[in-house]
């Protein structure tokens, strides 16, 4: 008798963490130089794809989902959810900056 896989429809963070979409590799440099295939410049920004409910309920954390940030990769979990998504649990006291635009009003 098989089992059937049943598939996931979204992965939740606990504790003090959150998922992270990390962004593309870059292909190209500054400069505008084409980078081959096999070379990559690591990145470590991504968006915040969910936050756990710990995290959304703390103030020191002003932090939210679609938050594009700058994260310490070396504590960041995999996750293997779908094949062509790039997505890690990563700790919140490793997410070290959340990129902001200033209002109009300011």
């Amino acid at each position: 008798m098989s089992k059937k896989t049943i598939p996931f429809d979204y992965v939740e963070p606990l504790g003090a963490r959150v998922l992270v979409r990390k962004d593309e590799p870059k292909r190209e440099t500054k400069g505008g130089i084409a980078l081959p295939e096999t070379a990559e410049i690591p990145t470590i920004t991504g968006r915040i794809v969910t936050i756990s409910r710990q995290v959304e309920l703390d103030e020191d954390f002003p932090i939210k989902q679609y938050d594009k940030v700058l994260f310490h990769p070396k504590n960041a979990i995999p996750v293997d959810f779908e094949a062509d998504n790039q997505l890690f649990v990563v700790p919140v006291e490793d997410i070290v900056a959340v990129f902001r635009r200033k209002s109009a009003d300011e």
